[in-house]
């Protein structure tokens, strides 16, 4: 079977069973998207949902960020895991995004990324999610089941968004992406995975 007509398979059983996923994670605007997503970084979006009320109801703006010192920013998110590292981060770009931004989230790859704490991936989620601007960003997931369906051979997760982008039409970015997520946790963990269980894994093996 061509990739071409093994993506429009994966396309099918993804919709069937994820027609409309939502963002895991809760937020209420491109800032507080961002402090969410940096959060999410080697820790679960359950724990980031439990940790961020907390955080928000303190501040959730940048403004209201930088009044916090590190060490009480710290101490809320510790659940989430680098505490230390992260609560830094956060303070920083609050502060950068005073400094540089009129305290507003820019809307650019290139912006986001100078921000401490926030990588590509990071600033992917904010693009499409923030601000529908196109992008397929690539967490453990998604890696790990594009080479699972023999949709890209990339060792990194750089080379797997360029091989996905090339696969999956551009206006289905932001919906796909989610969808792999979603089907990643459910059917095709890292650990345990059954194949037979696991509907894409199980058409591709037959196919």
């Amino acid at each position: 079977m061509k990739k071409a007509e093994r993506t429009s398979k994966i396309i099918e059983i993804l919709d069937k069973l994820f027609p409309n996923p939502d963002i895991p994670l809760k937020h209420k605007d491109p800032y507080t998207l961002l402090i969410a997503v940096l959060l999410s970084a080697q820790c679960t979006d359950a724990r980031v949902n439990q940790v961020t009320p907390k955080l928000f109801a303190l501040a959730s703006t940048p403004a209201q960020m930088t009044v916090l010192k590190v060490e009480e920013i710290e101490e809320i998110i510790r659940p989430c895991g680098l505490a230390p590292k992260k609560s830094r981060a956060i303070w920083q770009l609050s502060k950068d995004l005073i400094d540089r931004h009129n305290g507003q989230v820019p809307n650019t790859l290139e912006e986001l990324e100078r921000f401490p704490g926030v990588g590509h991936k990071t600033a992917s989620v904010v693009m499409i999610q923030a601000f529908g601007k196109p992008a397929f960003p690539v967490d453990t997931h998604i890696h790990r089941c594009a080479h699972r369906w023999g949709l890209s051979k990339g060792k990194t997760v750089e080379q797997t968004e360029r091989d996905l982008k090339r696969l999956f039409a551009k206006d289905k970015w932001a919906k796909v992406h989610l969808q792999i997520i979603y089907y990643a946790r459910t059917f095709c963990p890292a650990k345990g995975h059954n194949k037979e269980k696991c509907p894409i894994c199980h058409f591709i093996s037959n196919n």
